[in-house]
């Protein structure tokens, strides 16, 4: 069996369980529990693997706790940033999870343990409330004592019987690749609130390749709206990890979602020390403000959703915001978070921003940022892509692509809304549509219907409407139609309809006769 073929059958197996397991629970309700176990079993893996540091003489599963010494478990947390003991690993609790009476109480003991392991190190904050939504006493696992520990051993049995072969390199990469296949799945299955915290995988790479585009390193990247961590992953994922020095930076607003950003760092192997995401309102309470600038930010922040805006009068002043001289309408928080990715950019770097369309062409304080922004020669990029693309909403976004270090004061147009994949239920961004687009970003060539580079002035003499289809061409789809050779039918019918009338004149008159 192929890697690929191995990765679709696991995925097909996990989403199974998933469904399976739940029983009448909603899936939404439910994925904290089937993502908690996968991540349980990783971090166990991960840490016995650490552990036995490839010593086939040593079983750490079958060590008894009374062995491990404070030395051992303050090395391990130096450098894991939390401790497991043998009889806490997954695949312990696993194995006599039917039987296990205190099963619930005894998980809930687990998870604390493991997260206080890390109080007073380094790791901490990375690690406090990893679990915290695992709520093994919920009523939404059944009823009675009985009822919840018959759904936990299914959930643990079921992802205990996934094949991840052994702990190296391609194990690594399919626990990371299931963990985003069922955040996908829910996703794709939440409505709205899906698309909240899961950029489809597809457009987070071409967000991340238009972040990172030429830059042979990057100090740290960026997402001020996180979400489940997807558009910062991308980047590890196509870039060699070297590349990005100083590790990944994100805040999110939700807990849970934070929650899951967190987990999602772990289970692609980015250790704590190589992450931090914080949590809380990146508008009002910024983080970071001693970690930036950044060489690549991305973001898919929530589109024009509402914020306290002029409500607190000392935001006009924030750093972030000053210098446009206007803060973004209170009803359409957009354009502050254009604002924060612009001041938390670095001289050498670019920032890829998902946003709604309408902010490209409103007027009133929206038109004031974008004169802001094309005055000082901040947009590099324009891109609308086609609609569909997301979770959650049918709507044609756009992709904004700020720059402070652009060789001319050209605005680049591209006019992607025709590239695109027809699924069952959402359109998708091909490996060809992908390349497609980044070629004409790298070589910023006017191209018909598709690509063009705008002169400032004359996007000033259009008050600064930045809507692509001010700039771009739409193709005329349309039939041509010959017109001459239209006229020459038109004129064989007209003689056709002339004889036949005659001839039914004729038949008429003999009629009569």
């Amino acid at each position: 069996m192929t890697s690929a073929q191995q990765r679709a059958a696991l995925q097909r197996q996990i989403w199974q369980i998933a469904n399976d397991v739940r029983g009448s629970v909603d899936g939404w309700d439910f994925k904290q529990y089937v993502l908690g176990t996968l991540f349980y079993r990783f971090i166990s893996e991960n840490f016995a693997s650490y552990i036995e540091a490839d010593d086939e003489s040593i079983h750490y599963d079958e060590l008894p706790d009374r062995v491990i010494t404070s030395d051992i478990k303050e090395d391990a947390i130096k450098t894991k940033g939390y401790f497991i003991y043998p009889s806490q690993l997954f695949a312990t609790i696993a194995a006599n999870a039917n039987t296990n009476e205190s099963l619930n109480t005894d998980l809930a003991g687990i998870f604390s343990a493991i997260e206080g392991s890390a109080n007073g190190y380094p790791s901490e904050p990375d690690i406090k409330g990893l679990f915290a939504d695992f709520d093994t006493t919920s009523n939404r696992l059944g009823n009675t004592v009985k009822d919840k520990n018959l759904r936990l051993a299914a959930v643990l049995k079921g992802v205990a019987g996934l094949d991840f072969g052994d702990f190296a390199g391609s194990h690594i990469d399919l626990f990371g690749d299931a963990y985003e296949f069922l955040i996908s799945n829910y996703a794709a299955n939440a409505g709205k609130s899906g698309g909240e915290f899961f950029t489809p995988q597809h457009v987070s790479r071409l967000i991340a390749l238009l972040a990172m585009h030429k830059q042979s390193r990057v100090n740290k990247i960026y997402d001020p709206a996180a979400g489940s961590g997807s558009l910062l992953l991308q980047a590890k994922k196509h870039f060699d990890e070297h590349l990005i020095e100083d590790g990944f930076f994100g805040q999110e607003i939700n807990h849970t979602t934070y929650n899951l950003a967190r987990m999602n760092m772990f289970l692609h192997n980015i250790n704590y020390d190589k992450f931090n995401i914080q949590l809380g309102n990146t508008l009002t309470d910024p983080h970071f403000d001693g970690d930036k600038p950044f060489d690549a930010i991305v973001s898919n922040p929530p589109y024009s959703v509402k914020w306290v805006g002029s409500d607190d009068p000392t935001l006009i002043n924030d750093d972030r915001f000053a210098p446009a001289g206007v803060l973004a309408p209170k009803s359409k928080a957009d354009f502050a978070f254009v604002l924060h990715c612009l001041s938390y950019l670095s001289s050498r770097g670019r920032a890829a921003i998902v946003c709604f369309p309408g902010i490209f062409y409103r007027g009133g304080a929206e038109a004031k940022i974008r004169q802001y922004l094309v005055d000082n020669n901040y947009v590099e990029t324009v891109i609308s892509l086609a609609s569909n693309l997301f979770f959650g909403t049918t709507i044609a976004v756009t992709i904004l692509v700020l720059s402070k270090h652009k060789p001319d004061t050209t605005t680049q147009f591209i006019d992607a809304s025709g590239l695109f994949k027809k699924e069952t239920n959402n359109n998708t961004l091909a490996d060809e549509h992908i390349d497609a687009i980044m070629a004409v970003f790298d070589s910023k060539a006017n191209s018909d219907h598709f690509a063009r580079s705008v002169p400032l002035d004359e996007i000033a003499a259009n008050d600064y409407n930045l809507s692509v289809s001010s700039y771009v061409e739409a193709k005329d789809t349309r039939e041509i139609t010959d017109i001459t050779a239209l006229n020459a039918d038109l004129k064989t019918t007209v003689a056709k309809i002339d004889r036949l009338r005659v001839e039914i004149d004729a038949i008429v008159a003999e009629i009569e006769a």
